[in-house]
């Protein structure tokens, strides 16, 4: 063979210099993109040795934004966005806005055009999916109020960007486009660029109403089909087939971009009983080619500009990790939520990633954005990405100081109103009563098992929707953060005879109970936790505190099961079950599954003097 294999060449040199990039990343607790777009920059044109193939190295990633935007269509819910719509609808508008006003004046202040500026504020107004979610994920903030707030946040801001992706390549010419898209719309008047507006919308509307319409109904059926083949690969196949193709229909008939087509794709495939499994299929090669996309944006990546340029890359990352990241708390904040979930939401969204570079190359493709521009973006999100575990690190003390803010405590109680206070004639009747923080799925279970038994209960929780119902059915309840001292003493924890922690937030139900024992050094605790340290430091604080590890009741419940299907007696498999728990008992025997919430309760009944001794260790 006298030629060289460049696409062979290319994916090889790619993948092999990601993984060494992803692992030195991994190694020095840094997201593994920063350690991709690194090596994407170690193997590009701009820098000595090892060199792949540019232009198809981009043409692999275009594969990885259809696959990426494939796998966002799937795992795109209405129904969590709805559920956080009051804030991150209003939200991810109003900080789109204030992203593309900064980006225009950073893009003017460094001679650029209007249509430059407005690419660079919509490219730094977008944070990365994947980043969000592995750090959320590693929190174990992901079923928290802040994690689905910057979840639904971060869906519409994705919505936001496939809306400027269709509109982009139509007002490219009244932008000042410079390349190739500006030739014959030079000319174009505001009267044609209105038209051509509403022909790229209408055409857009038409593929999603066709998608939506036929497409939900046609490819899960599609799908049904094939799977009752039981053909793994020809499953495989049919997935990568509809993402594929409907994109590659999107862009040729419809004229949208193929990660928009991709995205509608994946929304019609979730309709599908069997999307987990396509999600599933699609994974690797999805992962396969989306890591080629960072390596591609680092190969564009020049050093010597960055180098050469300090002040506007200064500038970019302080817009991404200060500006945005401040509108974004100003915004949560302002909207009545605890400095905590605001602090969390303005961490996790200060950062950009693959919509980013996306919208990056298609304003470089239309001409808006200049190189240096782009140069820019991928520079903003390798700094944004690499500081992000950092501001995570921060949120605890920035918390702490900003409890103390009385303007903040004052907005916080002006914007909850009647919803963060008690009636004074309930307050004076609460007496021997149960303090339950946080009314999730676990806090909803726990209150109705108090109610049977005829206990009184306050209930403090950050859903709002929870208070009206709750007070409907005659239950105090209020709005306000429990870790706030104030807040439990609304709720009359000195004479209360029991807190029950049902967050999920491990250091907000720390610092609950810190509170919470400064004003009641003697009161009862039953407190949900997620690990064995994290249980023994709860139980440090106090001998009264009764930690329950969820994954531990999980576990005993299901080697109590266990044993007695191989036939072992029941008293044998129940003292095997309990012996699981070591120094970790947690709760009075249970006889019924239900792992945490059934820990919990026995726990609660043990605190309460109803049976079940105090195993707590």
């Amino acid at each position: 063979m006298d030629h060289e294999p460049v696409l062979i060449s290319t994916i090889a040199i790619g993948l092999t210099a990601a993984f060494i990039g992803g692992l030195i990343a991994r190694r020095l607790r840094l997201p593994e993109i920063v350690g991709y777009i690194a090596a994407g920059v170690a193997i590009g044109p701009f820098t000595p040795g090892l060199s792949a193939d540019t232009d198809i190295a981009l043409e692999l990633a275009e594969l990885g934004v259809i696959l990426l935007m494939f796998g966002v269509g799937i795992e795109f819910s209405i129904r969590d966005l709805l559920a956080v719509r009051s804030i991150a609808i209003p939200g991810a508008i109003v900080q789109t806005i204030v992203g593309i006003a900064l980006g225009v004046a950073l893009g003017s202040a460094l001679g650029w055009g209007l249509g430059g500026g407005l690419v660079l504020g919509l490219a730094l107004s977008i944070a990365s999916t994947v980043v969000l979610l592995r750090a959320l994920g590693d929190r174990n903030e992901l079923d928290t109020p802040q994690g689905r707030i910057a979840v639904g946040w971060l869906i519409v801001e994705d919505l936001l960007a496939v809306l400027f992706l269709v509109l982009l390549p139509t007002l490219a010419p009244l932008l000042g486009a410079t390349g190739d898209a500006a030739g014959a719309g030079a000319a174009v008047s505001g009267s044609q660029a209105v038209v051509d507006i509403a022909i790229a919308l209408g055409k857009a509307a038409i593929f999603a109403v066709i998608m939506v319409v036929a497409g939900a109904r046609l490819v899960p059926w599609l799908m049904l089909v094939v799977a009752r083949e039981g053909s793994r690969e020809l499953f495989t196949l049919a997935v990568l087939a509809i993402a594929l193709g409907i994109a590659f229909v999107a862009s040729s008939v419809f004229g949208v971009s193929f990660a928009l087509g991709a995205f509608l794709a994946g929304v019609v495939v979730s309709e599908s009983d069997m999307s987990h499994q396509a999600a599933a299929d699609a994974l690797p090669l999805r992962d396969a080619f989306a890591v080629l996309f960072f390596v591609s944006v680092g190969m564009l990546l020049d050093p010597a500009y960055l180098a050469a340029n300090p002040l506007p890359v200064l500038a970019v990352l302080l817009l991404i990790v200060g500006a945005k990241a401040a509108t974004k708390f100003v915004i949560v904040a302002l909207a009545g939520y605890p400095p905590r979930i605001a602090l969390t939401v303005a961490a996790g969204l200060a950062q950009i990633g693959e919509f980013s570079f996306i919208i990056g190359t298609l304003g470089l493709t239309l001409g808006l954005l200049p190189e240096d521009g782009f140069q820019l973006i991928v520079a903003g999100s390798l700094l944004s990405i690499t500081l992000n575990p950092f501001l995570f690190r921060i949120i605890t003390p920035l918390e702490t100081r900003l409890r103390k803010n009385a303007l903040l405590a004052r907005v916080m109680e002006r914007r909850a109103g009647d919803l963060a206070h008690l009636d004074d004639t309930i307050r004076d009747t609460l007496s021997q009563h149960a303090v339950v923080c946080g009314y999730g799925r676990v806090g909803q279970l726990i209150g109705p098992a108090l109610e049977r038994r005829g206990f009184r209960y306050v209930v403090i929780t950050q859903q709002r929707e929870e208070i009206d119902r709750l007070r409907a059915r005659g239950v105090p309840a209020m709005f306000g953060d429990a870790a706030n001292p104030s807040v439990l003493e609304m709720a009359r924890i000195g004479t209360a005879r029991l807190v029950v922690v049902a967050t999920s937030d491990p250091n907000e139900t720390r610092l609950i109970v810190e509170r919470a024992l400064e004003l009641h050094p003697g009161i009862d605790f039953v407190v949900r936790t997620h690990s064995d340290t994290e249980a023994a430091r709860l139980r440090a604080l106090s001998s009264k505190i009764q930690a329950i590890h969820g994954e531990r009741e999980l576990a005993v419940q299901m080697a109590r099961y266990a044993l007695r299907r191989f036939g072992v007696s029941a008293t044998e498999a129940e003292a095997i079950a309990q012996g699981l728990r070591g120094h970790s008992v947690v709760g009075a025997a249970v006889a019924r599954p239900g792992g945490e919430i059934e820990g919990l309760l026995a726990g609660v009944r043990a605190r309460l003097g109803l049976g079940g001794r105090d195993r707590s260790g």
